[in-house]
């Protein structure tokens, strides 16, 4: 396996699937045929056991060879959707750390990704669906709940001179109504955000 395929199958594993579109603009945009090139790797990880295909959509779907996610599940959409995203940020700026799905503790938030984008951290909630606003209040509850714990000052990514709370950036279906939080909760797409911060 040579860097390059480590470099993909890194990407694999935090992302749990990619299109081979995805991988082409991942790895492949500065060659002269991306799409050419990543069909060409693709299935040479295949072949050699480093990665499986699911091939039953138009676009077939790649996954890290030990993801134990069902070929026909729901979270792949979601997961997409999250490539999608860092796709669009990384246009202007490539995040300096992007975690999917990270671990806080029992009883807190759950985000889609953590990152540190522009010098900024963010929480990111990529919602497919409209959920309501119950839902919605319980979800930011439980980042008021880990607000309200400290633990977020002991990450290693804190500044050492000023501790700084994620920015809530919640982008996809629906408009929410938050409530009054004692951090940021933005609402807004990837496209809108990168027009506000040129």
């Amino acid at each position: 396996m040579n860097a390059r395929d480590k470099v993909i199958l890194n990407d694999l594993e935090r992302f749990r699937c990619l299109t081979r579109d995805d991988v082409a603009e991942l790895h492949f945009s500065h060659t002269k045929q991306p799409i050419t090139q990543a069909n060409i790797v693709l299935k040479r990880m295949r072949r050699d056991g480093l990665i499986k295909c699911s091939t039953e959509r138009r676009k077939y779907i790649y996954f890290p060879y030990a993801l134990k996610m069902k070929k026909d599940s729901q979270k792949i959409n979601h997961f997409l959707l999250i490539a999608q995203f860092y796709k669009d940020v990384r246009r202007s700026v490539t995040p300096k750390e992007f975690i999917v799905e990270p671990k806080y503790g029992t009883g807190y938030m759950e985000p889609d990704i953590f990152m540190i984008w522009k010098g900024t951290p963010f929480f990111v909630e990529v919602q497919r669906t409209t959920y309501t606003d119950k839902v919605m209040k319980a979800k930011i509850d439980r980042y008021e709940l880990y607000y309200n714990s400290g633990e977020w000052q002991k990450e290693s990514w804190q500044p050492k001179d000023k501790k700084v709370f994620p920015y809530v950036w919640i982008i996809g279906v629906g408009k929410y109504s938050t409530g009054i939080r004692p951090f940021r909760v933005i609402q807004n797409s990837a496209e809108e955000m990168l027009k506000q911060v040129k």
